[in-house]
């Protein structure tokens, strides 16, 4: 028996998780039990804690890894995942001592994000 080889052509395989952008949509959708009504009101409830939040965390209060803790956890919840892993990593670095500065631009910089793609969600409906 011979074995017969063809070159095909490389082509990139699909993510292992998919990437919606800045909200998970298929998390939220889960989370929300497909209730559109729901989805919104989340959406612009986290939308509304974020700013509160990120405008705390930038004056580092002694209660930061608290607000960085609910942050995170908010943000899972809605299927922000980068907004949880940059609060995360503030969270880890304020309990640790470390540099804040770095972190606190990375969540910065997935709050707004996560805010815009928000607000173009819920401009759509």
């Amino acid at each position: 028996m011979s074995l017969r080889f063809e070159r095909i052509e490389w082509m990139p395989s699909p993510p292992l998780a998919p990437d919606d952008g800045p909200i998970d949509l298929g998390h939220l959708k889960r989370m929300t039990l497909g209730d559109a009504g729901l989805e919104h009101e989340v959406l612009a409830m986290f939308s509304a804690q974020a700013v509160t939040l990120i405008a705390k965390l930038a004056t580092m209060p002694s209660d930061a890894p608290a607000l960085a803790h609910t942050l995170k956890g908010s943000a899972r919840a809605i299927g922000a995942f980068r907004v949880a892993d940059a609060a995360e990593s503030l969270e880890t670095a304020i309990r640790h001592g470390g540099a804040t500065s770095e972190p606190l631009a990375e969540l910065n910089h997935a709050v707004a994000e996560a805010r815009a793609a928000i607000d173009a969600l819920l401009r759509r409906s």
